[in-house]
């Protein structure tokens, strides 16, 4: 029996249309020999629906219709396995419900990437390929993710982070905050989103409320960072778990501008409008580095993981100051565009093979889980009942 895997994209999330491009991508890329794949697309409003038109990304363009054409489902544990149950339809019209083995999430940005799905699943019992909780949400807050490599030893720019609210009260005391630990040029990013999405460089005072307004306007925690100015950005994607992962071949993208823009990463390759993800940025692969840099990139690029807990697969990307030589990591995708096929295939890694490394990874976790001690033999309520005035018998 083949084993069925929900892939879950959309979400109420400023990446909600490049999480559509990069699901389909991976739902094509699946071995049908060996899955069933079931659709669930999620609407900016959280509904769930699934259909066999979600299997192709041009029906997207017209959403009504496309809904129209495909059934509203919800989810539930029953009987020791998960459900996906039809909505509509009465007793004896209703489609039956399909029991879900895995999950499989294709989602970027706030309110699913962030750990918000994955908690979903953990509530369902569900087993799912990628991070846990704790490592996607520390992987999405920018900050967070900062001070949890710095701990480890491993190198980031510093920064300091401010409250939008906090800016609007008091403007000069973050700005001179912001002067005397990072300077100028610097870089203003919304603490917890991805894509590029809310960034902009600021190289004076006069541009740093355009660019605090910009971020403010995505996010309420705002970020500012040392902008390096001989720049170049270096990305490395990771595989595995806590006990083995692997980096791979390194990737240089094209910008077009002083930061690499949303439209760089989604737009740069497209045709007519239509765009393949992050499959279809301009970039050099592998990266052109010696290789004593290329092999401590990719060493700090596995420690990284480590450092989170991270699992499944994942894409970090570097910044390289080529006047210094200095590495910082910039940030974390825990569910990066396209999932970083484009990274592994020229190792030798083919997309089919790497999801069926995704769902082995994420069977292995489950099975680690389910080792584990969840409930204890207790007898609290056998002396516990409520009157009037409240527990009687019980000592808190």
């Amino acid at each position: 029996m083949k084993t069925n895997i929900a892939v879950f994209f959309g979400c109420r999330s400023v990446e909600h249309e490049v999480s559509i491009i990069s699901a389909v991508q991976a739902m094509n890329a699946v071995n049908r020999d060996k899955y069933d794949i079931t659709p669930v697309y999620v609407t900016k409003d959280g509904e769930m629906y699934t259909g066999e038109p979600l299997f192709t990304v041009e029906n997207f363009r017209d959403l009504p219709l496309l809904l129209k054409n495909c059934e509203p489902v919800i989810f539930e544990r029953r009987n020791g396995a998960v459900h996906m149950v039809y909505r509509n339809g009465g007793l004896f019209s209703r489609k039956k419900d399909v029991t879900v083995d895995l999950a499989f999430p294709v989602v970027h940005g706030t309110n699913c990437e962030d750990g918000t799905m994955s908690g979903y699943f953990e509530f369902l019992g569900l087993p799912y390929i990628g991070c846990d909780i704790i490592s996607a949400a520390v992987g999405m807050d920018k900050a967070v993710f900062k001070d949890v490599l710095r701990s480890a030893g491993l190198p980031v720019l510093d920064c300091v982070t401010f409250r939008s609210r906090d800016y609007a009260a008091d403007k000069n005391a973050v700005i001179s905050e912001i002067t005397e630990k990072i300077g100028f040029p610097l870089i203003i990013k919304p603490v917890n989103l991805g894509s590029s999405v809310g960034i902009s460089k600021v190289n004076d005072k006069d541009g740093l409320e355009a660019a605090v307004s910009l971020a403010a306007s995505f996010a309420d925690r705002i970020l500012a960072e040392h902008a390096v100015t001989a720049l170049r950005e270096i990305n490395c994607s990771v595989i595995g778990d806590a006990d083995r992962c692997e980096a791979s071949v390194l990737e240089e993208p094209f910008m077009h501008d002083e930061i690499l823009s949303y439209a760089d990463k989604y737009m740069s390759g497209s045709k007519g409008g239509a765009s393949k993800g992050m499959a279809s940025l301009g970039r050099r692969i592998p990266a052109e580095l010696s290789p004593e840099k290329t092999e401590e990139i990719r060493k700090i690029a596995c420690d990284i993981f480590k450092a989170i807990g991270a699992s499944g697969v994942v894409r970090i990307d570097f910044l390289l100051d080529t006047e210094s030589g200095a590495v910082y990591a910039n940030e974390i995708n825990t569910i990066p565009g396209s999932l970083s096929f484009y990274l592994w295939e020229p190792a030798g890694l083919k997309y089919t093979d790497m999801i069926d490394r995704l769902v082995e990874i994420a069977f292995k976790r489950q099975r680690s889980r389910e080792n584990l001690t969840y409930t204890i033999d207790t007898n609290i309520l056998s002396g516990v009942s409520f009157g009037k005035a409240g527990a009687k018998g019980a000592k808190f």
